[in-house]
């Protein structure tokens, strides 16, 4: 990542007006709370897991949608997650995170990235020097930072792109826009892996470490919003040398719907060793036929069921017995 420029004049004044009383909390007097296997738990099942026992206050939680939200139909997967903190902190910066996604969703069979953004292309001119029909989505991000005694936040803008495939397993490419405080730009990359039950794959993603100045802390993820779908998204193709453009296909949902609805789930891990886990599910559309079981609508494997007798004929339960012969 290329060095990032100073801060804009007012966070510099601030810093230095800060600068006698604010120092580096090192020591047994500025550590983390302590306790035995301490956890920290905020939102849908979020859980903060520490080494040495250290109590880890930050707190995750994950929202994710479908939009439109029509079962075997093409969607937009909208997807959110946030970060808390102790009042006057930020959270951790953030390192790395998977995103767990349900079984059923298929990433492929669309045309979402028909073309491919090359990253070298992407970190020297920024999303323009990608072709336009690479792009699967958009997003924001809110970034915080904690100079002297103030918190200061950014929301930086995200396009997320196609890359070429590593490993024979999708990739996707992140570029973050900063503008005010921290000017800069960030590059980072995720990638479509297999996933356990009841998942049917997840997003691998690692996150650069961002400075701000010498000394300063890195900069830290508050929140995230993004899209991958049609939304928002324009293609275009030539044909008989005229530029048509074209709205891309979407992410097809499968054509039913279990009673649990559609899980989601989240793991985080930060630069200080903590992690944190988020969990949520999207409800089955209103009105739908929920399946459950091993296919059948309604309830689980059932009993099989007798046809019905027929009136008047009584139902034999074995062989009658041989009447007697008679000599004549």
């Amino acid at each position: 990542m290329r060095p990032l420029p100073p801060l804009i004049a007012c966070i510099l004044a601030l810093l230095s007006g800060a600068a006698a009383t604010a120092q580096a909390q090192t020591g047994a007097g500025a550590q983390a709370q302590t306790g035995a296997g301490a956890q920290a738990q905020t939102g849908a099942g979020a859980q903060a897991q520490t080494g040495a026992g250290a109590q880890a206050q930050t707190g995750a939680r994950l929202q994710a949608a479908f939009q439109p939200y029509r079962l075997g139909h093409r969607s937009t997967l909208q997807f959110r997650f946030a970060f808390s903190a102790p009042p006057g902190q930020v959270p951790p910066p953030l390192i790395s995170m998977q995103l767990r996604y349900p079984r059923g969703i298929n990433f492929y069979l669309n045309n979402l990235g028909i073309r491919r953004c090359a990253p070298a292309a992407l970190e020297a001119q920024g999303p323009r020097g990608c072709p336009r029909n690479s792009v699967m989505g958009y997003g924001v991000v809110t970034t915080g930072v904690v100079l002297g005694d103030t918190e200061v936040q950014e929301n930086a803008p995200i396009t997320i792109l196609r890359a070429p495939e590593r490993d024979g397993h999708l990739a996707l490419l992140f570029y973050a826009e900063g503008t005010h405080p921290v000017v800069t730009n960030v590059l980072f990359s995720g990638l479509l892996l297999s996933a356990s039950e009841p998942f049917g794959g997840r997003v691998q993603i690692g996150v650069p470490l961002v400075e701000t100045l010498p000394g300063a802390p890195f900069v830290s993820v508050i929140q995230l919003h993004a899209t991958i779908g049609p939304e928002h998204l324009t293609y275009y193709h030539t044909e008989g040398g005229v530029s048509l453009a074209f709205r891309p296909q979407g992410i097809l949902l499968p054509p039913t719907c279990s009673g649990q609805g559609f899980p989601f789930a989240a793991s985080f891990a930060f630069s200080n060793g903590t992690r944190a886990l988020a969990r949520t599910t999207v409800r089955c559309p209103a009105g739908t036929r929920t399946v459950s079981g091993r296919g059948r609508p309604g309830g689980g494997r059932g009993r099989r069921r007798r046809p019905p007798q027929r009136p008047g004929r009584p139902r034999r339960r074995g062989r009658a017995p041989a009447s007697p012969s008679t000599r004549g």
